[in-house]
C-alpha cells in the first residue's frame, strides 16, 4: 500500500484503507465507483443522517453526533445531539442557506446571523469526489458493513509529490475539518504519514463513511472517522429546514449586508429600482435564479444571477449599480461595441463599464463563459 507524507504548507490528503474482498462477484472499478457516486450527488434533492464524528490523538478523544440535513448544493442545517467537543457543544446549530447563516452557540447563547446575498456556490462534496479521479490513483479494497448496508472501500493516493496539509475536506457531510497537530513535536510531524479511507454505500453509490488517519511508524498521532447512520436521500425536508429562529434568551449579532430584498422576477425587484434592469443575452443553458438588491452605503446595487441548473455552482452575474465600484488603472481597458470597458482576469473573470451615470458589471467564477458578449447584449442602455 503507497501512502502519503504529511507536510505542514500543504493543500490536501490522501486517502487509503486495507479490506479483504470476500465476493465472489468481479469487484467493481474504484473510478467507477467515484464517477457513480458523483452522479449519485447529482440527483440529490435533499439528504437527511445522524453523523458521527470521532476524533482521537494520544492524549485525548472526542466525539461528536449531529442531525444533518442538506440541499445541495448549498443549504444545510446541523445540530448537535451529543458531544464531548467543547468547540461544538450538545444544543450548537449551524443553518445555512443561499442568503444567510446562522450559528448558535447555547454555552454563550448567542446567535451570530451572517447575510452573504452575493456568495458564490459551490458544491464541494462533488468537487472532492471530483478531485480523487483527477489527482489520485484509486484501488478497491472489498467490502465492509456500514449502519447494516453493504458499502465498498476505495483506498485513494495523489499521484503528485505535492504537499500534504494539515485540513480535510470530508466527503461525509461537506465540511472542512483541521487536523490537530499541534502537541506533536515538529520532526514527528514532518515524518507522518496520512491514510485515509473511503466508503460508498452499495444502495445508493454515495459516501457514508471515511477515516483519515495521521502516523509514524511509532504512533498514531491523530485519527478523525465520519459515519452516516440513518441515511435518507430525495425523501424530503419539513419546510423550514434552512432557516432559524433564534431563541427569545439568546442575543443576535449580525454582520454582512442585510438585503433591501430578493426577488425572482426583473419586474417585482423594478419595483423599489431607481434605474432600469438590463435584458442580457445569456447563454441558453443558464437560467435566473435571483435578484438580489442592497445598499451599503453607497448607493442601490442590483445583482442579477443566473445558473446553469444541472451544474447549479456554474454562475454568472449581471450587477448594476449607482456608484462606480471598479478601478479602471488595475484593469485591462477593453471595447464592447464602441463603449470603453475593462478587463479583469483571474479567478473572477469580470467585464465592467460605465453609461448615463450607472455603472455595470459582469462576472463570473467559471472560466470560459462570453462575458464579452455579454456585455455587448446590454451595451449602454438609454
Amino acid at each position: 500500500m503507497r501512502r502519503r507524507r504529511l507536510i505542514v504548507a500543504g493543500a490536501s490528503t490522501a486517502l487509503a484503507g486495507c479490506f479483504e474482498d470476500t465476493s465472489s462477484e468481479e469487484a467493481p472499478a474504484s473510478d467507477d465507483l467515484v464517477r457513480e457516486a458523483i452522479d449519485a450527488r447529482g440527483e440529490i434533492n435533499d439528504l437527511a443522517a445522524i453523523r458521527t464524528m470521532t476524533a482521537e490523538t494520544p492524549e485525548e478523544a472526542i466525539e461528536r453526533r449531529e442531525r444533518l440535513f442538506q440541499r445541495p448544493p448549498d443549504a444545510q442545517r446541523r445540530e448537535v445531539l451529543e458531544s464531548s467537543d467543547s468547540r461544538a457543544p450538545e444544543g450548537m446549530v449551524s443553518v445555512r442557506n443561499q442568503e444567510v447563516t446562522w450559528g448558535y452557540n447555547p454555552t454563550t447563547e448567542t446567535v451570530l446571523e451572517r447575510h452573504h446575498p452575493n456568495r458564490f456556490v459551490a458544491d464541494r462534496t462533488r468537487l472532492v469526489l471530483e478531485s480523487l479521479l483527477e489527482d489520485y490513483d484509486l484501488a478497491y479494497d472489498g467490502t465492509d458493513t456500514v449502519d447494516n448496508s453493504e458499502a465498498h472501500v476505495v483506498e485513494a493516493t495523489p499521484k503528485s509529490d505535492d504537499e500534504v496539509g494539515r485540513s480535510i475536506e470530508l466527503l461525509v457531510g461537506e465540511t472542512v475539518y483541521a487536523i490537530p497537530l499541534e502537541a506533536a513535536d515538529s520532526a514527528e510531524v514532518d515524518e507522518a504519514e496520512v491514510v485515509r479511507t473511503i466508503w460508498i454505500g452499495d444502495e445508493h453509490r454515495y459516501p457514508i463513511k471515511e477515516q483519515t488517519v495521521v502516523e509514524t511508524d511509532e504512533r498514531t498521532l491523530h485519527s478523525l472517522t465520519v459515519t452516516y447512520d440513518e441515511l435518507a436521500i430525495n425523501e424530503g425536508l419539513e419546510d423550514g429546514t434552512f432557516t432559524y429562529d433564534p431563541p427569545s434568551d439568546a442575543e443576535v449579532k449580525s454582520i454582512g449586508a442585510e438585503p433591501i430584498g430578493i426577488f425572482d422576477t426583473p419586474e417585482a425587484a423594478a419595483k423599489i429600482l431607481p434605474f432600469d434592469l438590463p435584458d442580457p443575452a445569456i447563454p441558453d443553458d443558464f437560467e435566473l435564479d435571483r435578484i438580489t438588491v442592497l445598499d451599503r452605503g453607497f448607493g442601490t446595487t442590483a445583482t442579477s444571477w443566473y445558473v446553469e441548473p444541472t451544474t447549479p455552482e456554474r454562475e454568472l452575474f449581471v450587477a448594476v449599480r449607482e456608484t462606480s465600484r471598479f478601478d479602471p488603472d488595475a484593469l485591462t481597458p477593453i471595447d464592447i461595441d464602441g463603449n470603453e470597458a475593462y478587463l479583469r482576469a483571474g479567478d473572477l473573470e469580470s467585464v465592467f463599464w460605465e453609461c448615463e451615470d450607472v455603472s455595470y458589471e459582469v462576472s463570473s467564477p467559471h472560466p470560459g463563459e462570453p462575458l464579452e458578449e455579454i456585455a455587448a447584449s446590454i451595451g449602454c442602455p438609454k
